[in-house]
């Protein structure tokens, strides 16, 4: 088997746990050698390498944390090959990759130093997966125990787990299948002592089990942060040097007493009216400050000043809160925003929507197409078919921005997961509603909770587009202001709030329960008491935007639109599917191109034939009815082929592939001398079938189909 040598001379660092009835081990020193840190985790046979990469110097000019996490699906972790015809080397990052990379970077963000503003790479690759469980929480324990190993400020560690329920029972590290059945399916991250992301689908779970489930979560993951500190005690970590790029005390100091009397109360005003005076009251600053300083200096220092201006308008959005229970826009803690929505707005989709709340506004089309359009998905974890798809786009004009148009980044195909994960569980059954669903959202206005819009303006357009929900679904944004211990809980954030707050929660779901949750906390770790307090008041929020929806549209369409395809299917005996296909595909290619509808086949036997019009199906439906139909004795067939004449008798196809025998003595009641004195080849005749011998030969009957019909 061979042996690692360290070229560095540094001892190979191995140190294990129980985690959740498994052995978790990190190892350091046999890998990654000229990375800031690398570590492998293993967990049952899933090994995850994580490596971070830290700049030993600061970033002039950026404004923001240069951190960036990204998650490696390798396909041979998994034993496959891309089942790609062209394509075999992994590239662009699945939708799923992104969302982990997504995962694993909103717990861990949070815990660095405001202000830090060295280049820092964290990258999980999954080099062996289980196949009994997602590897994606060992990918965000090995990433976290790098960071730690690294000497950069990072205040970890963090660890994360995935909570289902099987037979009432909360379980971490479930099959997928398992969590795709089940009622819920929960990821928790968090530090030693707060919880510190949460996410969750679920099957209408209620507030009280969700709390349950966090809790569970967040206790049985310290083992390992406990083993994570351990190694890091052992490997003797040296701690980095650093330089903080915050505001200069002065320019805040000269900043906020610049401001003082200009913003509470006379900014407490509704949305967009309040942005624009904001801006306009930035822009007053920069020219007093320009006259003042004069233009020159001023340039060096304006960065500054505007951080300044931004941390005094998050001072005061607090402060109101805190010290008048009133937010920005004047709005009570738990008041919602002007709700107003319409449906059926764009004559040729399928469906559509327009839901509006405060400044926040999204347009949803829905588009509906037969189950062949189902997107394939193959990527180290599945192999499968998704129907129901969720897109979202956010351009820059809906933040007032001149921007590049491009593809989706991160945060768009986040959004729209969390959308399209809120109405996965009141879809109908497949065989209820046998479409491939697309629903997009076009965000046209963006002043907080867009994905929360989304969730709402997606339901309205399928119950617009006649598709059979279950139950309609709603959604909100919650916000959190912690005062010491005390905690401020805000009903459907916007911006402001959002950017000066401490957590920001989106929980979706029906008068039944919840059906997905996203929480992420701006400090580090949170009660879960303080998070049932949100959970309770969000559905108290739901409730009331799910109360506006109904207005609009109480029920899903009875009728879909007429632009809109018809699905109808049939089940057939599997065994017969080879010969509906036929050789090469001969005779399904038959069916589709003399009716013109779509036929897909399912190996269970069902079949689903769409098309335009109702002829088509019709016709199609006729066809495969006849080539999978099996003969019956006493059946009358008429306008049957003949197909062949010879001395005894005529051969005749009473349906495709199926010929039988009309003995000579079987043509007429009269007595025939010659076959061919009442037939000939191409002759299109009635007869009965009168029996099925043991070898399957068929007996057909002229005369007595004739006898019977009279």
């Amino acid at each position: 088997m061979g042996q690692t040598i360290n070229p560095f001379g540094k001892e190979i660092l191995k140190v294990e746990t129980e985690l959740c009835g498994k052995t978790l081990s990190l190892e350091v020193g046999r890998v990654g050698f000229r990375t800031s840190a690398s570590v492998i985790a293993r967990y049952g046979d899933t090994v995850v390498l994580g490596t971070a990469m830290v700049s030993p110097h600061s970033v002039q000019g950026f404004d923001y944390f240069p951190l960036s996490i990204d998650y490696e699906e390798k396909m041979y972790a998994a034993g496959k090959i891309s089942g790609s015809r062209f394509i075999k080397r992994e590239g662009r990052p699945s939708d799923d990759a992104i969302l982990i990379g997504r995962l694993i970077d909103r717990p861990i963000r949070p815990l660095w130093p405001k202000g830090y503003r060295h280049e820092v790479q964290g990258v999980a690759t999954v080099l062996s997966m289980d196949p009994d469980f997602r590897p994606d929480m060992i990918a965000m324990i090995a990433m976290s125990t790098a960071f730690m190993l690294t000497g950069a400020p990072f205040d970890g560690p963090v660890a994360g787990l995935r909570v289902g329920m099987k037979d009432g029972k909360l379980q971490a590290f479930m099959k997928s299948e398992e969590l795709d059945k089940g009622k819920l399916d929960l990821v928790v991250a968090g530090t030693d002592s707060g919880v510190m992301m949460v996410e969750a689908g679920a099957n209408e779970v209620s507030e009280d089990e969700v709390t349950q489930a966090i809790e569970f979560a967040h206790k049985e993951m310290q083992p390992a942060i406990k083993l994570q500190q351990k190694l890091v005690s052992k490997v003797g970590v040296k701690q980095q040097e650093f330089e903080l790029v915050l505001p200069d005390e002065s320019v805040q100091k000269t900043v906020d007493e610049w401001v003082h009397g200009k913003l509470g109360e006379p900014l407490r005003i509704p949305y967009p009216e309040r942005n624009e005076m904001v801006q306009s009251l930035r822009e007053k600053m920069q020219l007093e400050f320009e006259e003042k300083l004069g233009e020159e200096e001023f340039a060096t220092v304006k960065n500054e000043y505007h951080d300044a201006f931004t941390l005094a308008v998050h001072k005061d959005v607090r402060k109101g809160i805190v010290e008048d229970n009133t937010r920005p826009d004047g709005r009570k803690l738990n008041e919602i925003r002007p709700l107003s929505s319409e449906v059926g707005l764009l004559p040729r989709a399928h469906g559509s929507s327009l839901f509006t709340r405060g400044v926040t506004q999204a347009m949803n089309v829905v588009t509906l197409a037969p189950l062949s359009y189902a997107q394939i998905v193959d990527t180290m974890e599945k192999d499968e078919e998704r129907r129901y798809l969720h897109h979202y786009n956010a351009p820059g004009y809906t933040v007032g921005e001149v921007r590049r148009l491009g593809s989706p980044g991160r945060r768009e195909i986040g959004h729209g997961y969390l959308a399209e994960r809120a109405l996965v569980p009141v879809l109908p059954d497949e065989a209820d509603f046998p479409y491939t669903i697309r629903s997009v959202t076009e965000i046209m206005s963006q002043n907080g909770s867009t994905s929360m819009a989304a969730t709402c303006s997606s339901c309205l357009a399928l119950m617009d587009a006649g598709v059979p929900l279950k139950k309609p679904v709603s959604g909100i944004a919650m916000g959190l202001m912690m005062d010491g211990d005390k905690p401020y809980i805000l009903s459907d954030i916007a911006d402001a709030e959002d950017f000066a707050g401490d957590m920001d929660f989106k929980v979706t779901g029906t008068t039944d329960g919840i059906t997905a949750l996203q929480m992420d906390m701006k400090v580090h770790g949170l009660s879960v008491d303080v998070l049932k307090q949100a959970l309770m008041q969000g559905k108290e929020g739901r409730d009331e935007i799910l109360r506006h929806m109904l207005t609009t549209i109480s029920e899903p369409r009875t009728e879909m639109s007429e632009y809109a395809p018809r699905v109808e299917s049939i089940t057939i005996n599997p065994d017969k599917i080879r010969e509906v296909i036929g050789k090469g595909g001969e005779t399904i290619n038959k069916i589709i191109d003399e009716t013109g509808a779509e036929i897909d086949i399912k190996d269970e036997g069902v079949v689903f034939i769409s098309s335009p019009n109702k002829e088509s199906i019709d016709g199609a439906i006729k066809m495969i009815r006849d080539i999978t139909a099996e003969p019956e004795v006493g059946k009358i067939y008429e306008d049957c082929k003949v197909v062949s004449v010879l001395d005894f008798g005529a051969f005749v196809e009473i349906m495709p592939g199926k010929d039988g025998l009309v003995h000579v003595s079987e043509m007429s009641e009269e007595r025939v001398n010659k076959p061919s004195d009442v037939v000939k080849e191409g002759d299109k005749v009635t007869v009965k079938l009168v029996a099925i011998d043991d070898k399957g030969r068929l007996n057909l009957s002229m005369k007595q189909a004739k006898r019977e019909q009279k």
